[in-house]
């Protein structure tokens, strides 16, 4: 399971006075606790700074390299931003988003070719939103052979479905796993993330939620996920579903994590 730590992000309230004022020891602490607890990528997300994004951006990910050694998720809907964030980059970054909205696509393509981005696809067209998984199968199909006509390897993609509150529609999870089923059944090398909390948006007890969609969706072919990583307990979860998904060879991840003590009952 790729674990892409969510925490620095400005939407969160503890975030945003932090970046604004440049609070270098903030930040490289949150980063340093992200990659401790096991993620694979650390994202950075300045989106609610409209007018000093690209400079914030840059900031965030030059602050963070310099404390962690996994890559970075460089998020954020405007192109400027990304690219000033990936070159301060060192090493492949990962970019969230590309969509199938052909201006936003040609905005992003020729940025992760130019600098060998790895980069989330997420299943977003010209209409909007996915309904069902119909629509979600459709537009992650298109996304995934454009990118790959245009030399982005399929193990550079990472499709995002879009997880929509179970709490507006009763029938979102299966759509999510079926989209997952048969994507991930069609092109195999392709990885599948994503935003996992929202499922439960609006709901009390969420993390139950979230505990128990992370393992269903891992079952279906899910290899990662936008997360907390100090969540104790989804990463126990996260951890038990590779080894018994057949993905941990001789439990070696389960057992180094047990004797740890990273593992939560």
């Amino acid at each position: 399971m790729i674990i892409i730590g969510e925490l620095i992000n400005t939407s969160r309230d503890e975030v945003e006075p932090a970046v604004k004022d440049r609070d270098t020891e903030f930040i490289q602490e949150l980063a340093k606790k992200q990659e401790e607890a096991g993620a694979d990528y650390i994202d950075v997300n300045c989106g609610t700074l409209i007018k000093e994004e690209p400079e914030a951006l840059e900031w965030l990910v030059e602050t963070v390299q310099e404390v962690v050694d996994v890559p970075l998720c460089i998020d954020s809907p405007d192109p400027e931003a990304i690219k000033r964030g990936l070159e301060a980059h060192e090493g492949k970054a990962l970019v969230n988003s590309i969509t199938a909205e052909e201006d936003r696509f040609q905005e992003i393509l020729p940025l992760i070719q130019e600098y060998d981005a790895q980069i989330i696809a997420l299943v977003m067209n010209e209409e909007g939103m996915p309904e069902d998984d119909t629509d979600r199968i459709e537009t992650a199909t298109k996304l995934i052979e454009d990118l790959t006509a245009e030399g982005i390897a399929e193990d550079d993609i990472y499709v995002d479905p879009i997880i929509q509150p179970i709490g507006t529609d009763e029938e979102m999870g299966e759509y999510i796993l079926s989209a997952i089923d048969e994507i991930t059944n069609k092109y195999q090398e392709v990885h599948i993330t994503c935003g996992l909390s929202n499922i439960s948006h609006g709901l009390p007890q969420r993390k139950l939620l979230n505990q128990t969609f992370v393992v269903l969706a891992m079952s279906r072919g899910m290899d990662s996920a936008i997360l907390d990583p100090l969540d104790e307990k989804i990463m126990s979860l996260a951890t038990a579903a590779d080894t018994l998904l057949g993905k941990d060879q001789y439990c070696s991840n389960y057992i180094k994590a047990s004797k740890s003590d990273k593992l939560t009952v």
